[in-house]
């Protein structure tokens, strides 16, 4: 072990930190031990969001201002109490990937370069069936904050409606990302088709503001990326640290707190505090597992109308009634 390496004791593991004055954050100067000592703050609820969920290790081994590496495959040379879980992939391949079930496993893999920790919908014991739909409310550049809260307000009311309870955080960049706990009975294509048709519920009562466009040049507003519940997609989760100058947090928040929030004010130096004195928003999202029924009664009176399926990413499989994949300005015209 290098003479500056650290050894935490972390429940009943003992995690080693390289290089603990590594600067990570450039323009603030937060070290990597700097956001060791954040997760550990905020532990319980950051280990609640990645709980026994398979996860992409998103590595800043350079520093939240340098392009990262993913690392889908957990690393051979992992302590022996770290675990995995093996998933596949849409390209048919598959691979073992880490898996969280304590705090000392969130830090070692913070240890690893991870700024932010970026699970799967499911868990490791049945990784075919998510136990979560991710709402992911992506505002575009002409969209402002008030937008995205605005079109937040409206997902809440439109699950609501249906009989869902939703838990909110904001995304730690632009966006906010509404996480809603389902029963573990259906596959990623029917929880994904459940985003859509959520999503175009949204647009239909606020078409000024939400958009569910697939294609960039036909978006406006805000975009309720309803791809983000495809297999093998992943979003940071609560308490994640995301790669902004003055390290930004995905912070949970209560709905009531929605027309005051503001990105900025959730940071790797707020939070700590924040958390100690209110806890986790987020605290009772594993309390009830919704049915996915009252969304698929919505896909289907959406088919009916004749809003069928909607493009999936460039390098997923063509799914059934998936329409042309290519941008309307590149396809071909008679």
């Amino acid at each position: 072990m290098a003479k500056d390496d650290l050894t935490l004791e972390v429940g009943e593991r003992t995690v080693k930190v390289t290089n603990p004055a590594k600067v990570y954050f450039p323009e603030s100067g937060y070290t990597k031990l700097d956001l060791v000592q954040y997760y550990l703050a905020v532990g319980e609820g950051a280990l609640r969001g990645v709980y026994r969920r398979p996860m992409v290790l998103k590595r800043f081994v350079n520093g939240a201002d340098k392009e990262p590496f993913f690392q889908k495959r957990a690393p051979a040379n992992r302590p022996d109490w770290i675990t995995t879980a093996h998933v596949s992939f849409p390209s048919g391949r598959s691979a073992d990937l880490a898996v969280c079930d304590e705090l000392a496993d969130v830090i070692w893999v913070v240890n690893l370069g991870c700024i932010d920790l970026n699970p799967w919908p499911v868990r490791e014991d049945d990784v075919d069936h998510p136990d979560e739909l991710r709402v992911d409310l992506d505002p575009t550049p002409e969209a402002n904050w008030g937008m995205v809260r605005d079109v937040a307000a409206v997902v809440r009311e439109v699950l609501e409606e249906l009989g869902y309870r939703s838990f909110p955080k904001t995304s730690g960049s632009r966006g906010i990302h509404i996480n809603v706990r389902i029963e573990r009975r259906w596959g990623f294509q029917d929880v994904r088709r459940c985003a859509l048709a959520l999503g175009r519920e949204v647009e239909r009562r606020v078409p000024e503001l939400a958009t569910t466009a697939w294609w960039k040049e036909e978006r406006h507003g805000v975009f309720l990326d309803y791809n983000q519940n495809a297999r093998d997609r992943t979003v940071a989760s609560a308490y994640s640290v995301r790669p902004t100058p003055d390290a930004r947090v995905s912070a949970p928040f209560h709905w009531d707190e929605l027309p005051d929030v503001e990105l900025g004010d959730f940071t790797i130096a707020t939070m700590p505090k924040r958390y100690a004195e209110i806890g986790d928003p987020g605290a009772e999202i594993d309390d009830a597992a919704h049915s996915l029924e009252p969304l698929l009664e919505l896909v289907e009176r959406q088919a009916a109308e004749g809003l069928g399926e909607a493009p999936l990413p460039p390098h997923y499989p063509k799914a059934e009634g998936e329409p042309i994949r290519a941008q309307p300005s590149r396809r071909r015209t008679k």
